[in-house]
């Protein structure tokens, strides 16, 4: 049921960073923005120079690529001013690149834990210290979160990965009301099971998948491309008075219990 992409004439030019770009979700945030008009820059932890010269052949725009790791905050800080000295000052914000590791409590160590913060939770925090500042000189901004409707709906064996999830929607409360006066929006985007190529691949088996649909209101396989519409709708002007929310996209699992 994966829907086409909604136009936002207002977001063309701006400029737009994404976390996590090179696959999945990312990957296809970074395609719909470009649909858009929009002047992309993204980070990815493996290289990610092929899509770029797809999305060049299709769009007649390169979205700008740094390779880096989000968990090395000074390096991930400077990989966001190179987007913004190629691209222009930030304008939206998309906080997408996760790790959805699953691991047993007894199995996890300080060190295990440590980085799941690192890699779900601490770089959205320092991204949106970067950018927000050129925001504010801008006259305001979109930011948007990726969290995850899991924290809400109980799933054994991801436990520090769903504490993140939790904190990122906290999180996002709290800086909507700290940025608002600068007319900065911080909104959550709350994905359901979305059939990225690593979840068939790991975890969606036959039966997981029957499971999981049965349990939706909606009788599909959520795709990346679900994932595009809303997030450009938080973008855009159409949700300008939007702040503080946590947009759950899940096909209604979270509503029906």
């Amino acid at each position: 049921m994966t829907q086409p992409v909604a136009n936002f004439h207002d977001l063309e030019g701006k400029s737009v960073f994404i976390s996590g770009g090179g696959s999945g979700i990312g990957a296809a945030l970074v395609r719909g923005f470009l649909e858009q008009g929009c002047k992309v820059g993204f980070v990815d932890k493996l290289n990610s120079e092929k899509l770029c010269d797809e999305l060049e052949a299709e769009f007649g725009a390169r979205p700008h690529f740094v390779e880096c790791d989000v968990c090395d905050i000074p390096a991930y800080q400077q990989a966001i001013a190179e987007c913004a000295g190629a691209n222009g000052d930030i304008s939206v914000l998309v906080n997408n690149a996760a790790w959805d590791n699953r691991q047993d409590l007894h199995d996890m160590s300080p060190a295990d834990f440590d980085h799941m913060m690192h890699v779900n939770l601490r770089h959205h925090f320092f991204a949106i210290q970067s950018v927000s500042p050129g925001m504010k000189k801008s006259g305001g901004g979109s930011i948007i979160n990726y969290s995850s409707t899991s924290y809400m709906i109980g799933i054994a064996g991801m436990s520090a990965y769903i504490a993140t999830k939790s904190a990122i929607t906290g999180m996002t409360r709290s800086l909507a009301r700290e940025l608002g006066p600068d007319n900065i929006r911080v909104n959550a985007v709350m994905p359901g099971w979305v059939f990225t190529e690593r979840q068939r691949e790991l975890w969606a088996t036959p039966e997981a998948v029957a499971s999981h649909i049965d349990r939706q209101c909606l009788k599909t396989e959520m795709t990346v491309q679900d994932m595009v519409s809303p997030t450009l709708f938080l973008a855009s002007a159409a949700s300008t008075v939007m702040t503080g929310q946590a947009l759950v996209i899940d096909a209604g699992v979270v509503v029906s219990g």
